[in-house]
């Protein structure tokens, strides 16, 4: 009879925790927000895969795997893309993970072409900028070798 009190108190713990806490657990993913590019390069462990990132970047939002590569991006530039690193291309690929911060699938099926960053396919959308990884294999033969 006393778990009763136990068992109260794990599921008020996992009320307040939030849901999106609770949904990255079982489905293995994770979110993070940095306030800019030089936020984003200090805290973040995969930031060596984005060189491409403007050093203006800001209002970064990821969701990825927290188990592999699979990630999705989205951030406001001035600046744009570092192209020097990029080359475009025809989308062949989409974003594996959805978030609300992300433009509705109908917008994305709509990009005709993206730039080809290393593993990511990145996109000018709705005044910000969507990038994912990984990108399809026919995307990245095209990306600038790094």
């Amino acid at each position: 009879m006393k778990l009763a009190p136990l068992a109260i108190l794990a599921v008020a713990a996992l009320s307040l925790t939030g849901c999106s806490a609770v949904t990255d657990l079982l489905y293995k993913e994770s979110e993070s927000t940095f306030f800019d590019a030089a936020e984003l390069r200090s805290d973040w462990a995969k930031a060596d895969t984005v060189g491409w990132l403007p050093d203006d970047a800001s209002e970064i939002s990821i969701r990825e795997s927290t188990e592999g590569d699979p990630a999705v991006m989205r951030f406001s530039s001035d600046d744009g893309l570092a192209t020097d690193d990029c080359a475009q291309t025809e989308r062949l690929s989409i974003p594996v993970f959805v978030d609300d911060w992300m433009p509705d699938d109908d917008d994305i099926i709509k990009i005709t072409t993206v730039w080809a960053c290393g593993n990511w396919a990145v996109a000018s959308i709705d005044g910000y900028w969507l990038g994912w990884t990984p990108s399809a294999p026919g995307e990245q033969e095209v990306a600038p070798a790094s």
